[in-house]
């Protein structure tokens, strides 16, 4: 048997529930620190925020490397970011589609980085510590849930 994860994609499977996001797209200023990142150097909020939902497969150099070069060869960059914004809805079953999500990065793309890095943050996942340390962090809260049950010793019995 397949574990849950494993399992996504197939046919048969019943949907996921449409969740919401947690906050709004304009709610830039609801974490401020970020919001100013993000208005002096998208591409760092962008990277942090790539990593993240790619699971450590994109690195944060990697992907705000390539959102600046995008940026330089004539605005491209919103092409790029947009499909993370349509990865990240699909991880947590956020409303939305491709269409919206490359107008909102092409109209607003500051708001929309915010709002990721946000969201992100929002389900427990903290983009600028980077995808190693989330894994980490994970790992250690499982344990401590779950609990460890209590061991119970046998007595002798003569």
């Amino acid at each position: 048997m397949l574990p849950p994860a494993a399992a996504q994609g197939f046919v048969g499977q019943a949907p996921k529930a449409v969740e919401t996001w947690t906050t709004d797209l304009c709610g830039c200023f609801d974490d401020a620190s970020n919001c100013c990142i993000t208005y002096c150097c998208p591409c760092i909020t962008f990277g942090q925020n790539a990593e993240v939902i790619d699971r450590g497969n994109t690195s944060c150099l990697c992907a705000g490397a390539i959102c600046v070069v995008l940026g330089h060869l004539g605005c491209f960059a919103w092409m790029y970011t947009c499909t993370y914004r349509t990865k990240l809805r699909g991880q947590f079953s956020l409303p939305g589609d491709q269409c919206g999500d490359c107008c909102i990065h092409f109209w607003c793309p500051l708001c929309a980085l915010c709002q990721e890095y946000r969201e992100l943050k929002n389900r427990g996942l903290d983009p600028s510590i980077g995808w190693v340390a989330n894994q980490q962090k994970m790992e250690q809260q499982v344990p401590a849930a779950i609990g460890v049950p209590p061991v119970v010793q046998m007595g002798m019995t003569r």
